[in-house]
């Protein structure tokens, strides 16, 4: 490093690895397990009782279903 902002440090995976996140301006913390399954929580306690009770009451993020590709565009028949 020479100067300038610091690299990022590696980012842990696994079945084990839990997220939470300070939603900025506000006093919510967003949880995501390592389902996929994200909350939001306003008390720290109730959220890693639902972190650590996995999988009750978690769902996994909804994954946005492809929109179809557009026609190609006709050219008018001749006339």
């Amino acid at each position: 490093m020479s100067g300038g902002i610091p690299e990022a440090p590696p980012v842990l995976g696994g079945d084990r690895v839990y997220r939470i996140h300070w939603v900025l301006g506000t006093d919510r913390l967003r949880a995501v397990c390592h389902c996929g399954s994200e909350r939001i929580f306003e008390d720290p306690v109730e959220l890693w009782e639902w972190l650590l009770a996995h999988p009750d009451g978690h769902e996994p993020a909804a994954v946005p279903a492809p929109s179809p590709e557009p026609a190609p565009a006709r050219e008018p028949a001749p006339a």
